[in-house]
């Protein structure tokens, strides 16, 4: 690693988190020795790529900074000799999560970008080209950190270390980081008065809360929570209150997303209800990143404008601008990640990736031990956890068996033939994006297994507005 001129790529360098990414950079222009930022997206991205670059180029300028921007469709000459690489893009752009939610949806079933048989697609398409990307990395530029934050974080991060062999990464969410920035206000505190203990997996984690004096005020939060909301929920997530005495038997708070599991009814009632009335999350969020694009067009924008916080998924990129810090002049940041367990959470494997508090600096992260959970949450967890193997595994290998397995296993869909009819209509769905499943697709158009009628005629009257992630 250069000491003095740091190469920084983002793969997904058009999406429009990327001004918040900049933002963050100009923020520690004193601790990073940045010379070069690639930004790297695919053709069908080149438009978004060359104006959220250009915004990129106004933004350092505007900071009176000299750092070289790049802007790239070739991937290999990016990360030739890299000393940091982000990752933030979408496999399929956005009309793949469009199907990801529409075709569960037409069944009755929970749409949802990383929960559900969504969340699964996901990462079958991402995995294999996650992969692509460590092997590029692994020739041109092999001392490298990667930085992701490509959803399903989580299990990507699982794709990386178990099946990419690669040991230096991070896998990154912008759940912990809202909950840290909101929570402390609800008693009157600043985060630095505060010490936050997380632990589970990426989506499906739960955590504790202690002042400097060691006393425990997660009850305290908690029933702020309950009678005022839940102040750091992601924008994407309906909010649904927990039960309080759910909460008061656990003692600890729980992930937003432990929604879509503790009020399982109510969630998707209300996925059901978009799905049928206003259009799923996917397709609002077209809509909020076209008007931000139209923003990002402005010659005169130079700033991240406040329209992003909307868009769902604020501080990601502030959160991968203090990992890169913390790396590189070893700061020892408490910061909560996916990283190989080693034992901090002890219901868990050893030798997999979890979500936890960790130390980071020079030699990456160093997860800060939790201890064991209590039955209902030791039994979740090994649950999610296993289906994520499960999940990573099939989407490495194409093994339709354990495609299949994931869907019986997953909570939020009902097992039995119309979870397999939507298995084989997803994979059918998405097949230009599932190479490793290209016998098991062949076979299923062999018998005449289609997408449904009204959900592609739906899908493809969004398609005219092309914007990618």
């Amino acid at each position: 690693m250069s000491r003095k001129a740091l190469k920084l790529v983002t793969i997904g360098g058009g999406s429009s988190y990327t001004p918040e990414l900049i933002e963050g950079f100009i923020k520690r222009k004193d601790q990073l020795p940045i010379k070069e930022i690639w930004l790297v997206d695919i053709p069908e991205g080149e438009e978004k790529l060359n104006i959220v670059g250009a915004m990129a180029k106004r933004m350092v300028k505007a900071a009176g900074l000299d750092w070289e921007i790049h802007l790239t469709l070739n991937r290999r000459e990016a990360l030739k000799d890299a000393d940091f690489v982000s990752t933030q893009f979408r496999v399929g752009l956005m009309q793949a999560r469009i199907k990801d939610e529409r075709i569960p949806g037409s069944y009755g079933m929970l749409g949802q970008e990383t929960n559900g048989a969504g969340g699964i697609f996901k990462a079958f398409r991402t995995v294999p080209v996650i992969l692509d990307i460590v092997k590029d990395m692994k020739e041109l530029c092999p001392n490298a950190w990667l930085i992701n934050f490509t959803n399903p974080s989580g299990m990507i991060t699982e794709a990386i270390v178990t099946y990419g062999k690669w040991k230096k990464v991070i896998g990154l969410c912008n759940v912990p980081v809202n909950a840290m920035i909101s929570e402390p206000e609800l008693i009157g505190k600043n985060l630095d008065e505060l010490i936050y203990k997380f632990a589970g997996i990426d989506h499906f984690h739960w955590h504790k809360v202690f002042d400097n004096q060691g006393n425990e005020v997660t009850m305290d939060i908690i029933n702020k929570m309950l009678g005022d909301g839940d102040a750091g929920l992601p924008k994407n997530i309906f909010d649904v209150p927990f039960y309080r005495e759910q909460l008061e038997q656990m003692k600890m708070i729980p992930c937003g997303y432990h929604r879509y599991y503790y009020r399982e009814e109510e969630m998707l009632k209300h996925s059901l209800d978009e799905f049928n009335n206003q259009g799923t999350r996917a397709q609002q969020v077209m809509q909020i990143e076209k008007e931000l694009f139209e923003l990002y067009k402005d010659p005169n924008l130079d700033y991240k404008p406040k329209q992003l916080a909307e868009r769902g998924g604020a501080h990601y990129s502030d959160a991968a601008c203090e990992s890169i810090a913390s790396i590189f002049a070893d700061k020892r940041t408490h910061m909560v990640v996916s990283t190989v367990n080693n034992g901090s959470v002890p219901d868990l494997p050893t030798d997999h990736v979890v979500e936890v508090s960790a130390q980071l600096g020079a030699t990456g992260a160093i997860p800060m031990a939790f201890g064991n959970f209590q039955p209902a949450e030791r039994g979740w967890i090994q649950l999610m956890k296993n289906m994520e193997l499960v999940i990573v595994q099939a989407a490495a290998t194409g093994d339709y068996g354990l495609a299949l397995q994931a869907f019986t296993m997953n909570p939020l869909i009902r097992s039995g033939n119309t979870a397999k009819r939507i298995l084989d209509e997803m994979l059918i769905a998405h097949k230009n994006y599932l190479p490793q499943f290209a016998d098991k697709i062949a076979e299923l158009e062999k018998q005449g297994v289609t997408v449904k009628d009204e959900v592609a005629a739906h899908i493809d009257e969004t398609m005219h507005v092309g914007v990618t992630e």
